[in-house]
């Protein structure tokens, strides 16, 4: 038969055995091993994750139009229930008390409420999605009305964020607020000066 071309039979030397064996043991171990390829997504799984990017860039975007329009429920409810908006030593947790963060920072809105002052502009969005959880990074712009009504660009800072599928639904778990020009400290120098101005 052909095997008995190849396997030693009973009566074999045994130092070539030995040769055999090394050799078969030696070809074992430097063989590379070739990792599987995970397998493709397939269509149902690539839609699915397009629709979950655009539902996230959506919410990115939506946090400055409600920002903008002092609509407080609105962007209250881009936030997960246990939602956190940070700013370096600022955290609020949870919806409500992100809500009073806006009263205390714009006041009630008034009804009919157009903001003809200043309007955020949210660019360089950046999405990475894990299951049911995700990141984004972005950079953020806000605008407002100079002292001869130019508009004047005032504050730039960029967004951290993780969101999560919370009841079908994605929203922000965590949002860190990082200014970048001017400074916190400088733009805290602004906001006073500005307010001094409008007395």
């Amino acid at each position: 038969m052909a095997e008995d071309h190849v396997l030693p039979h009973a009566g074999a030397d045994p130092a070539m055995m030995r040769a055999l064996i090394a050799g078969v043991a030696l070809l074992a171990v430097t063989t590379p091993v070739v990792a599987k390829a995970p397998p493709k997504p397939d269509f149902a799984q690539r839609v699915q994750r397009v629709e979950d990017e655009l539902a996230i860039r959506r919410i990115l975007l939506d946090y400055s139009f409600t920002q903008d329009a002092h609509d407080y429920e609105g962007y209250t409810a881009l936030f997960a229930k246990e939602g956190e908006w940070a700013n370096g030593p600022t955290v609020k947790k949870g919806r409500d008390a992100i809500h009073k963060m806006l009263i205390d920072l714009y006041g009630a809105t008034p009804a009919g409420y157009v903001n003809n002052e200043s309007y955020h502009i949210t660019t360089n969005l950046q999405v990475d999605i894990d299951g049911d959880r995700a990141t984004a990074r972005s950079r953020h712009l806000l605008i407002m009305r100079g002292p001869s009504g130019q508009p004047e660009p005032v504050l730039a800072g960029r967004y951290e964020d993780q969101l999560i599928r919370e009841d079908g639904a994605w929203k922000i778990l965590k949002r860190i607020d990082y200014p970048i020009m001017p400074t916190p400290e400088e733009w805290g120098k602004y906001i006073r000066e500005r307010r001094a101005q409008q007395k």
